[in-house]
């Protein structure tokens, strides 16, 4: 019984007056083709449309169960609700931190992007803040911690998102648009012709013929080959609602870190000092690095390699926590420290150099005098610029905002790279929400973005791409997930929705036309109720092969 109600909740209403009137009046032929098409079509709707998930369970999963309690020199696994302010809290290789805290043991980098924007490893020595969520790299550190795990930021990132997902807007689909003209019309052209012909049976062929089986099942399979199409790119669709609604974006609103950019670290600027060659100063500092686990050292090595140039032998090599790294390379003594540590030994030589206005930055001293700068970027995808640049002339966009949580320096940086005007840095998972949601009020918007601090952000735009696999969090609150990291799939995704919608409104379209023809038969007595249903049968064949059209066009068309 239950199964039954449930399947008259979905029945199209239109639909469903077709049905009854055909059983009252006898019709059984007639209603036994609209029970085909109203099964059919709901069947291909529901294998169109996503499976249930859930981002605020991925979310959950993520957090640690157990956290690594020390006292009195006696470690214990807790579980995170036991953790008691100014608690010691080991935080071993590898795993994420349970709560908001302070090291005060050990040192090493810790991935913090997915909770705040910040492309790149974070470097965590005594006194640093660390963050409930954020990703330990290789040594072991010791926190205590500051706040309670229910208090701590991962916490209330998960408010937001379940806030987020409570308020998800819910869009009004392709054929509820389509229907709500031509229902209305199919109701008053039945009315007219029981009025003016008195004849009951023109009227339940008219509305046979009237049955919106287009809408049913033509769209539903122009979605399924979008969606399949879609896949063998590369691109999944969560939701198919984000096919019929991409289209209609005219505001783009993108987050930095691993979406426009690569999320780590590049060397961009060598600033060498007089008497210093650039490259000399490279190859010493990599033939250095080599033996660090600091995050920029990848960058520089990267850089050498780019250059072609050797790394050299390095002896006598330390890094006292804090203080840099020093070595013995090519009969020079090289040290690799901060503006901070130099201001503390030369405040005149600290103030003399030239500030970098954003990034990252390292100070080079050649046996003790200093030998150069090197400035580091989060650097912008090759395709970043293309992509950005074609949005407005291609696909209609009239608005591109760049939303991070990154700082000021390194948004303002980027953002001249891709000539996007409008930015908005050191954003929160609340203010990144708040921001998109109000710019949906202005016009439908399109929000990527691939860090735990973007979900909420993702479940609020008209349409939400999540970009990359490496966060199921992320890909749950998305409609769609991109699933290589290249924004080329975000253009064919583009290209797929809009060649989709225009096939759905075709098929639709177009048969409505032929039913409002063949409305016009029955109102004059031409059709019967069974042929009528027959009639808008051959209407869907037209229609769904219309619809087949979907996968030789775009290919066409990208």
């Amino acid at each position: 019984m239950q199964n039954k109600l449930a399947f008259l909740k979905k029945v199209d209403p239109l639909a469903g007056l077709a049905l009854v009137a055909s059983l009252a009046t006898g019709q059984y032929i007639a209603a036994a083709l609209i029970i085909f098409m109203l099964v059919s079509g709901q069947y291909l709707e529901a294998y169109a449309t996503r499976k249930a998930s859930s981002a605020l369970e991925a979310l959950a999963r993520r957090v640690p169960a157990v956290a690594h309690r020390r006292r009195a020199a006696i470690i214990s696994d807790i579980s995170i609700t036991e953790i008691a302010i100014d608690d010691e809290i080991l935080i071993y290789p590898h795993e994420i931190c349970p709560v908001d805290g302070a090291v005060i043991e050990g040192s090493g980098a810790m991935d913090e992007s997915y909770l705040t924007g910040e492309p790149y490893q974070i470097l965590k020595t005594t006194g640093s803040l660390v963050l409930s969520g954020a990703i330990n790299g290789d040594s072991l550190i010791v926190i205590r911690a500051e706040k309670l795990a229910q208090d701590s930021r991962y916490a209330k990132i998960m408010e937001v998102m379940k806030n987020a997902e409570e308020r998800r807007p819910q869009l009004v689909r392709l054929a509820d648009q389509i229907g709500r003209v031509f229902a209305p019309l199919a109701l008053a052209f039945t009315a007219g012709t029981w009025f003016f012909t008195g004849d009951i049976l023109r009227a339940v062929a008219v509305l046979t013929v009237a049955t919106p089986c287009p809408l049913l099942i033509a769209i539903p399979i122009t979605v399924i080959g979008a969606i399949s199409l879609a896949a063998k790119n590369g691109i999944i669709i969560k939701d198919p609602a984000v096919l019929e609604r991409l289209p209609t974006c005219s505001t783009a609103i993108f987050d930095k870190t691993g979406t426009l950019t690569y999320g780590e670290p590049k060397l961009t600027e060598i600033v060498a000092a007089e008497g210093f060659i650039a490259d000399d100063i490279l190859q010493k500092t990599a033939s250095l690095e080599r033996y660090s686990r600091h995050p920029l050292a990848i960058a520089i090595k990267d850089a050498l390699a780019a250059r072609k140039l050797k790394l050299l032998e390095a002896t006598n090599v330390s890094e006292a926590s804090g203080q840099g790294l020093r070595g013995i390379v090519a009969n020079q003594e090289i040290t690799i420290t901060s503006r901070k540590k130099i201001l503390q030994k030369d405040p005149q030589l600290a103030s003399s150099l030239a500030v970098s206005e954003s990034g990252l930055e390292c100070l080079i001293l050649v046996d003790q005098k200093y030998a150069a700068t090197l400035r580091f970027h989060d650097a912008p995808r090759p395709d970043s610029h293309s992509f950005i640049s074609h949005l407005g002339p291609k696909h209609n966009f009239k608005k591109i905002i760049l939303l991070s949580g990154d700082r000021a320096s390194e948004v303002n940086y980027l953002a001249a790279l891709l000539d996007i005007k409008q930015t908005y840095a050191s954003q929160s998972p609340e203010q990144k929400l708040e921001f998109v949601k109000n710019e949906t009020k202005l016009a439908p918007t399109l929000f990527m973005g691939d860090g735990i601090n973007d979900a909420p952000a993702l479940t609020a735009a008209t349409v939400g791409l999540a970009f990359g696999q490496g966060n199921n969090i992320t890909s749950e609150a998305a409609g769609a997930v991109i699933m290589e990291n290249t924004l080329t799939k975000v253009d064919e995704l583009l290209h797929i929705s809009i060649t989709m919608r225009k096939i759905a409104l075709q098929s639709a379209v177009g048969g409505m036309l032929l039913s409002l023809i063949g409305m016009g038969f029955a109102a004059a007595g031409l059709i019967s109720p069974a042929q009528g249903a027959l009639l808008q049968e051959i209407i869907d064949v037209l229609a769904i092969l219309n619809a087949l059209r979907l996968t030789p066009k775009i290919k066409s068309i990208i």
